[in-house]
């Protein structure tokens, strides 16, 4: 059985522990941070066999170098990007990878918008997606394009309902504060907001979610709905007529009046 557990880092990263039942080998995802992985697998007396890398920012791949003086024989597969170092496996878009230490693989699905060269891995019902989707939200635009990430988070969106959404940050309240702005009466918001604010007093992740819950919920995946729509077309101040219209008002919207 494949288990999956967060490793906090830094003020709200999580970095992805997975292995599998009975063995000592591990993989994690995304780790910016080495020590609390060196840490977590020391204190669980595991060996790290490989990491996922969804791209290239400081907080996703700032561990890498020191993890790998440490366990020299780890797999990294990354995307095809020079600012991603120490890649033994560079992957994208069709490929598949089988972790050492696991008995799943994961389909590689390029997901640019945040950055350019962004992937996800998708496999055992859960998706690796670093920034690309948060819970209530997505990732900011950097060196990719709105088009870019309307149409990476349209294809997320197509995944199976059941999907589990694992995201490199919590930012799940504040994420549901911009929700309630585009939909103001939601009442699956109202719920969500009250079980988030539940788990996080009580000290607990938010993530991962579900997809179908993000599909209820999440403004970034709802840019179809007439009611999110509307308040796209108030924000920007004209009709949208493309669901990137509407995603990049929506995006423009909380970048800039919210966070």
């Amino acid at each position: 059985m494949l288990q999956i557990s967060p490793i906090p880092a830094f003020d709200d990263n999580y970095i992805w522990l997975l292995r599998q039942e009975g063995t000592d080998q591990a993989t994690v995802v995304d780790p910016g941070d080495e020590a609390p992985v060196i840490e977590r697998l020391e204190a669980e007396g595991l060996k790290l066999a490989a990491i996922l890398v969804t791209h290239h920012h400081g907080d996703h791949i700032g561990g890498l170098a020191d993890l790998l003086a440490r366990w020299p024989r780890a797999r990294v597969y990354a995307p095809r990007d020079r600012r991603i170092r120490l890649v033994t496996d560079p992957v994208g878009e069709g490929d598949r990878v089988a972790p050492p230490g696991l008995a799943t693989s994961f389909q590689v699905l390029e997901v640019p918008g945040h950055t350019s060269t962004h992937i996800a891995y998708w496999g055992a019902g859960a998706l690796f997606c670093g920034d690309t989707l948060f819970a209530a939200g997505c990732g900011r635009v950097f060196d990719g394009t709105f088009d870019q990430l309307a149409a990476s988070l349209a294809r997320i969106a197509a995944l199976p309902p059941a999907t589990l959404i694992y995201c490199a940050h919590e930012y799940t309240l504040a994420n549901l504060g911009f929700a309630a702005w585009v939909e103001p009466d939601s009442p699956a918001l109202t719920a969500r907001r009250a079980r988030v604010e539940a788990r996080r007093a009580a000290g607990l992740p938010t993530v991962p979610s579900g997809l179908a819950e993000e599909l209820a919920t999440n403004p970034f995946l709802r840019a179809a709905e007439p009611g999110v729509r509307a308040a796209a077309e108030a924000f920007a101040g004209q009709p949208l007529t493309t669901h990137a219209q509407v995603f990049t008002a929506l995006r423009q919207w909380k970048d800039s009046r919210y966070d």
